[in-house]
């Protein structure tokens, strides 16, 4: 193991998050705020140290990303398995839509991590392409991985990689955009990840 911290940083507001929009695998760009909002996360990110960045291929991650890599010189690398959750049928639709539609069903996926909404994948399966990205990163990079990703990755990602059971799962907040959350461990912990700070922003 060489990893010793791994900060999860969410993409900048895009024209879906302005609108209430349930994005998924839908390819929304970043507002104009959004850009500013990556901006400005850069110099607070940057003391942080990472040695390499890896980013969703979502434009909005990856684009909040290149922000971060073009003002400080580190490695950007494309990962689609840091894609945000396929949501199916709800991609598009506002919460008022998704509720009109399949009554009770926002209720059900918030509670249940295990639950995937029509045509898409739950939280547990996100999880596990997320924790296989850092199992790999973990054996090739030294020191600090920047991860630039979506809300509900992060989350799922944060409730695996800490081995908390699923009932603790819906008790993580989301993220706010360009909000991060940072992981990390020390020597004689097992490899366990600890949570070092939890939805910080600039």
């Amino acid at each position: 193991m060489t990893l010793s911290r791994v900060v999860l940083w969410r993409h900048g507001q895009t024209v879906h998050n302005a609108t209430d929009r349930w994005q998924g695998h839908l390819d929304s760009q970043l507002t104009e705020l959004g850009r500013e909002q990556a901006a400005a996360a850069v110099p607070a990110l940057s003391t942080l140290e990472p040695t390499l960045v890896v980013s969703s291929d979502l434009q909005r991650a990856a684009e909040t990303a290149r922000t971060f890599t073009e003002a400080t010189g580190v490695r950007l690398r494309i990962d689609k398995r840091l894609r945000e959750t396929d949501i199916g049928e709800w991609q598009g639709a506002s919460s008022t839509e998704i509720e009109q539609r399949y009554p009770g069903a926002l209720r059900t996926w918030r509670s249940d991590p295990t639950w995937a909404p029509p045509g898409g994948e739950s939280k547990v399966e996100v999880a596990a392409r997320a924790a296989e990205v850092v199992a790999e990163l973990d054996v090739e990079v030294e020191g600090t991985v920047l991860l630039c990703a979506h809300g509900g990755l992060i989350t799922a990602a944060i409730g695996q990689l800490l081995g908390l059971p699923l009932s603790a799962w819906p008790q993580l907040g989301g993220h706010g955009n360009c909000h991060w959350s940072i992981l990390g461990r020390r020597p004689g912990d097992d490899g366990r990840w600890r949570l070092v700070s939890y939805n910080l922003q600039a």
